[in-house]
């Protein structure tokens, strides 16, 4: 089996360190440095052997750096090439349709994928997203307004939505939003 070559772009935002890894012109994974998700493994078991090259051929940065200063759709640009199975890509396909400043609940999302009692499989699906905020699970909320489940944790999901200028409701009355540093 032949090694894949992946572009690695190492990212500084405010919310922490993330790593993005790109393959024939899109964007395969990217998360949180020190998250749950190992990216390199995910990647592996998709490619098979893989090595890394630092490059952002499709200016991760520069795009990253738009969004958080306040251009909110610039994210959207970015093609993607997230793998899964076509129930997960249909899942994340409709995760893209968010628009900034909104939210789905998990059921919603399930409507949407032709799936509407699959509430649990959608969870699933929004659980092994591995481009993280690119494909927004972070807009994926309770069916009551609160903020559930986030690979790189409630706060930041907190602070990503209200970024973004989104209503939820938190998960704690005492819970904060705070820039990370």
């Amino acid at each position: 089996m032949d090694t894949v070559t992946l572009s690695r772009t190492r990212l500084t935002t405010p919310i922490g360190p993330l790593v993005a890894f790109a393959h024939e012109g899109a964007l395969c994974a990217l998360s949180f440095v020190e998250g749950r998700y190992d990216p390199l493994a995910a990647l592996h078991a998709r490619f098979g052997p893989v090595k890394t090259r630092d490059e952002d051929p499709l200016d991760v940065r520069g795009t990253f750096a738009e969004y958080f200063r306040g251009r909110l759709d610039a994210l959207d640009a970015l093609p993607v090439d997230p793998g899964g199975t076509p129930f997960q890509g249909r899942v994340w396909a409709v995760l893209r349709t968010i628009p900034a400043g909104r939210t789905l609940s998990y059921r919603d999302v399930a409507g949407r994928v032709g799936a509407a009692s699959a509430v649990r499989a959608v969870g699933a699906a929004n659980g092994q997203n591995p481009i993280a905020i690119v494909v927004p699970c972070h807009r994926v909320i309770g069916a009551d307004g609160r903020l559930v489940g986030y690979g790189g944790g409630l706060q930041r999901k907190e602070w990503l939505l209200a970024h973004e200028r989104a209503p939820f409701r938190a998960a704690r009355a005492t819970q904060q939003v705070r820039l990370f540093e």
